[in-house]
C-alpha cells in the first residue's frame, strides 16, 4: 500500500490499523532546536481522543504518546521523531459478521477488491483512527509555526441543518474548547447538542461542517498550479475520512458573486505595501498566500458507522442480509474533527515554510556553524 506518507520537506509516514497493537508515526524534517516534550504533543491527542464526552465513540484509548527517537534532552536533533500510541481497548468480534459482507459506505469491499485481503478489525487501516498519528505530527508543525508568529484555529460552525454566525479568530480561540460540539459560538453550540442527542437516540448519525483560520502567514508561500497552497490544502483536508468537501475563502459561494464584487481592491498599508482591501480570496491568490488570513471550511459527511439495520451482500454465501454495525461509534465527526483539520492546515503550512526558505530545515536558531549551542547535550565530567 502506497499513499502513507505526506509532504514535501515536513514529512509524515504513519503506520498502524483501528484494531492492531499500535499506531504511529515517522515525522522527518523537523529542524533540530525545537524544544519538545510529549506532553506538547498530548494536548491535541487529548482534542481528538474517544470518550470524551457523551457525542463521541465510548472507546476507551488513552492515546498516549510515546516519543521513540529524534529527541535528546528535550530538544530535536533533526533526525527522524518517531511516535507509537498504543491500542488499548480495540474490540474486534462485532467486526466479524463484515469479514466478507461489505458495511455499507465503507471502505470494507474496496480495500479487499484492490489487495486481495484486509485487516477487518474496526475498519484496519481505513478507519479515522489512523488520524491519531495526524494530529500528533501536527502538534509539532504548530510548535514550529507558533516561532514564526503563526497561529490557528477552528471551530464547529455547522451540524445538519444547524450554522453558527460568523466568529472572531479570538472568539474561536477563547470558546471552541468549553463545549463537547467545539463550536465557538455557545448558544448555537446548545442547539447543535441536542440535535445530535437526538439523531443518538434514533440509532443514527449527522453530517456538519468545520471552520479553519491561520494568522500570521507571510506573503509567498505556494507555488502556481500543480503546488500551489490551495491544491496542496485541499489535498490535505480531502485526505481527512468522511470528508466530502473543502472551500477556501468565499468557497461555493463565490458562484453567486460577480467578478467586480469579489475582486479585492489594493490599498498601501502603514509602511507603504500594497494590501488588498478586503479578504474574500481567503488569503491565497494565484495559489500563492497574499499575506492575509487564511480561511476556510471542511464539510464531513455523517458517520457510516450507525446501528440502524442496512443491507449488505455476503460474497462467501451469496446472500443478501441485514446487518447492523454494533460498535462503539460517534453519531457525529466534526467535534472530533477539529484538531485533525488544525493538524493537516498546521503541516501543510509547516511545508511550505520549509519549501520557500522561511524555516532552515537544519536548526530553528538559523545558526550553521555554531556547535556549542544551548540545546546541544553537555558533557556530565564538566560539571
Amino acid at each position: 500500500m502506497n499513499g502513507n506518507r505526506f509532504g514535501r520537506l515536513f514529512q509524515v509516514t504513519t503506520f498502524g490499523e483501528s484494531h492492531g497493537e499500535a499506531m504511529g508515526c515517522t515525522v522527518s524534517g523537523c529542524p533540530a532546536g525545537l524544544e519538545l516534550s510529549e506532553d506538547d504533543i498530548q494536548g491535541d491527542l487529548d482534542r481528538r481522543k474517544p470518550g470524551q464526552s457523551m457525542i463521541t465513540t465510548s472507546r476507551g484509548e488513552p492515546d498516549a504518546v510515546s516519543i521513540k527517537s529524534g529527541v535528546q534532552d528535550g530538544y530535536t536533533t533533526g533526525t527522524p521523531i518517531g511516535m507509537v500510541i498504543q491500542n488499548k481497548d480495540a474490540r474486534s468480534g462485532k467486526y466479524e459478521p463484515f469479514i466478507t459482507a461489505p458495511r455499507p459506505s465503507h471502505g470494507d469491499f474496496t480495500y479487499s477488491a484492490k489487495f486481495g485481503t484486509r485487516n477487518w478489525g474496526g475498519g484496519g487501516r481505513s478507519s479515522a483512527r489512523e488520524t491519531v498519528n495526524w494530529v500528533a505530527a501536527g502538534a509539532i508543525a504548530k510548535k514550529l509555526l507558533a516561532r514564526e508568529g503563526i497561529e490557528l484555529k477552528a471551530h464547529v460552525n455547522q451540524i445538519g441543518d444547524i450554522e453558527a454566525p460568523a466568529v472572531s479568530f479570538e472568539e474561536m480561540l477563547e470558546h471552541s474548547e468549553e463545549n463537547d460540539v467545539r463550536c465557538a459560538h455557545p448558544e448555537t453550540a446548545d442547539e447543535m447538542q441536542d440535535l445530535i442527542a437526538d439523531y443518538q437516540e434514533e440509532g443514527d448519525s449527522i453530517g456538519g461542517s468545520i471552520y479553519f483560520e491561520a494568522q500570521g502567514v507571510p506573503v509567498g508561500l505556494g507555488a502556481p498550479r500543480f503546488d500551489s497552497l490551495s491544491a496542496r490544502l485541499g489535498q490535505a483536508m480531502m485526505a481527512i475520512p468522511a470528508t466530502s468537501a473543502f472551500e477556501f475563502g468565499l468557497g461555493t459561494e463565490a458562484a453567486e458573486w460577480t467578478g467586480k464584487d469579489r475582486n479585492d481592491d489594493w490599498e498601501f498599508d502603514d509602511e507603504g505595501n500594497p494590501t488588498p482591501v478586503e479578504n474574500d480570496h481567503g488569503g491565497i491568490q494565484g495559489g500563492i498566500s497574499s499575506g492575509e488570513p487564511i480561511y476556510g471550511e471542511v464539510t464531513l459527511h455523517a458517520p457510516t458507522s450507525i446501528p440502524k439495520s442496512q443491507q449488505t451482500a455476503d460474497w462467501e454465501t451469496g446472500e443478501l442480509k441485514e446487518e447492523k454495525v454494533i460498535g462503539r461509534h460517534d453519531p457525529v465527526l466534526p467535534p472530533r474533527g477539529v484538531p485533525v483539520v488544525e493538524a493537516m492546515l498546521a503541516l501543510t503550512l509547516v511545508d511550505f515554510m520549509l519549501l520557500s526558505g522561511r524555516l532552515n530545515p537544519d536548526r530553528v536558531d538559523d545558526q550553521p556553524g555554531e556547535y556549542d549551542t544551548e540545546y546541544h547535550p553537555s558533557n556530565p565530567n564538566n560539571r
